[in-house]
């Protein structure tokens, strides 16, 4: 049994963002020679999630696919995106004053949406490598999705791959 562990990185924007990373998801498992196993794909940030959707082929003007416009547009509805302090109960006085410590904008902390939208779409994705390949289905593609929208960043994401080389 082998374990691998690779990352990369991608830029957010202030909307939320849908990277397709499958390819360099791919490179990581052709990277790390193993050939039956488990891929997990995994954010280690509190406004994003790792899914496995359908491309849709088409794009609105900001280059987004129009299913994950879809889903920006339902979650939206489940979790309004926050505007201004006190719409939701974080962030709080302490949690403002821990980010100015920090030298961070206060606005940065009204991402409370993004937030709770990441709770629910989850932060990473498991998929079964066979035979070199990951198994994503005829249509599957890996999106790396952050709902963060006060302000753009770099964001990492890893993978970790468990096998038989």
């Amino acid at each position: 049994m082998s374990v691998f562990h690779d990352s990369f990185s991608v830029k957010s924007d202030t909307r939320p963002t849908f990277d397709n990373v499958t390819e360099q998801v791919k490179a990581c498992v052709k990277k790390s020679n193993i050939r039956d196993g488990i891929v997990l794909v995994y954010s280690q940030h509190t406004t994003c999630s790792v899914l496995i959707q359908e491309a849709s082929d088409d794009l609105n003007y900001y280059g987004t696919d129009y299913l994950m416009e879809d889903l920006v547009d339902v979650l939206e509805k489940i979790v309004p995106r926050c505007h201004t302090e006190n719409q939701y109960h974080h962030p709080g006085p302490k949690h403002i004053e821990a980010a100015r410590s920090r030298n961070e904008e206060p606005c940065w902390s009204l991402n409370t949406d993004a937030h709770l939208r990441s709770v629910i779409m989850g932060r990473s994705q498991s998929i079964p490598l066979i035979n070199g390949e990951l198994v994503l289905g005829e249509f599957g593609v890996i999106y790396f999705a952050d709902f963060d929208q006060v302000r753009a960043r770099e964001r990492t994401i890893h993978v970790q791959i468990v096998g038989d080389c």
